[in-house]
Formats: structure tokens, sequence, C-alpha cells
């Protein structure tokens, strides 16, 4: 499972998770045995952070594959073809090479099909954002199929991508998601339910519900 962030997680999303490691050139040719390329699968960018000063880190959760991490080789060079294809909550095709060493796969090819430029024009909705995308990952299993749990995070996304989050919205998710997983439990509470299943909760949904209480009516 993905360790989830800690609050105010909205501005430490990507920040707080720099590494370092050595540079690798953006070439299929690396990859001669086309039997470990990953056909396109409908993915959602959940994070990203520096490799190198070149490449980045990209997390995704992926229909077929589930919660996998990508290396986007020279992702941040001018003439890359990733340039302006990798930002937070983006929906796309991607292709990738599966590692048989590691859980760190390559990111071959990807096509940006939904960007949701509107989960940016306003904090609550990168937060409620971040919030969902953290949530999924604590119940989620790295290179598992999550069908049903990319369905319903993408519907999430799609909802605050055109409205501002609400507490409704907040705890129908919780209790989605919750169904989801096959805990739900009739007569308690769905964030409940998760909380003791999985021994942890974001801390960013204090803050969530801070910030949705505080907005003017």
């Amino acid at each position: 499972m993905i360790r989830c962030r800690g609050k105010f997680a909205v501005h430490d999303y990507a920040e707080s998770l720099s590494r370092s490691t050595s540079d690798l050139a953006h070439s299929p040719q690396s990859h001669p045995l086309p039997v470990d390329l990953v056909p396109k699968d409908n993915a959602i960018l959940l994070r990203r952070y520096q490799l190198t000063e070149t490449s980045l880190i990209v997390h995704w959760c992926a229909a077929d594959s589930g919660i996998i991490k990508t290396i986007a080789k020279g992702a941040q060079r001018p003439k890359s073809p990733f340039v302006g294809k990798l930002d937070l909550f983006f929906d796309a095709e991607i292709e990738f090479f599966r590692s048989r060493k590691s859980d760190l796969h390559t990111l071959q090819d990807l096509e940006v099909t939904n960007p949701r430029m509107n989960l940016r024009t306003s904090y609550p909705r990168t937060l409620a954002a971040s919030y969902f995308i953290q949530l999924v990952e604590i119940v989620s299993e790295r290179d598992t199929p999550l069908t049903e749990l990319h369905s319903l995070l993408q519907r999430a996304l799609n909802y605050l991508n055109d409205n501002e989050p609400n507490l409704k919205a907040i705890t129908h998710f919780e209790r989605e998601l919750a169904r989801a997983v096959g805990i739900d439990q009739s007569g308690t509470s769905p964030i409940n339910t998760i909380a003791d299943t999985f021994h942890r909760l974001p801390e960013s949904r204090d803050d969530l519900l801070g910030t949705l209480n505080t907005k003017p009516s």
C-alpha cells in the first residue's frame, strides 16, 4: 500500500516527494522486448516528482494495471513528447514497459484525454481531489487491477471539475469507496470503517472539512 501524506497535502503533494537517482535517456530502443509493453490503459495521474533534472517519477491509478509508478525519461526536456502532458489529475491513455526487476516501470507514450483544468481554479477543489486520491491509495494494492476504484475516482474528479466540493460529495465518495472494497457496514460511518480496516486516514481530511465549514454560504 502507498502511505498517504500529511496535512496541507495540496502544497506538499509533489514537493515533499523529491528523490535523486541517475538519469536515463527517453528511448524506446532501450526496450527490445515488445512482450514487456503494456497496451494502452486508461489512467489518472496521482502524483509526480522530480527524479533528475530532466526526468520524473509519475504515479498512476490505471483501470487494468492498478496503482503503478513510471519513470518519464527526459520529460522536462523542451522537445520531450511528454511536455505539458504530465500534471496532477490528468486522465490519459498510457503505454508503458513493465519492469521485471522492480515496481518502477517506464512510460512509453500517453495521450491526455481529460486535463480537468478546473480543479486548479480553487483551493477546496484541489484539496478535495487530493484527498480522494489519498483515500484510493490507502485502500489499494500496487499493480492490482482497480477497475471499479478507477471508475469511482474518475467520476469524483469529474464532479469536482464541474462543482465546488461539499460535505455531501465527500461523504458520498467515502461510502462508495467502502462499498467498492467490500467493507461497507450498515449503521456504521464509512470513514470510520475505512480507518478501522486500514488503520489510518489522510490527515488532509481535517483540513478539507475545515475549509468546507469556513466557506462563505
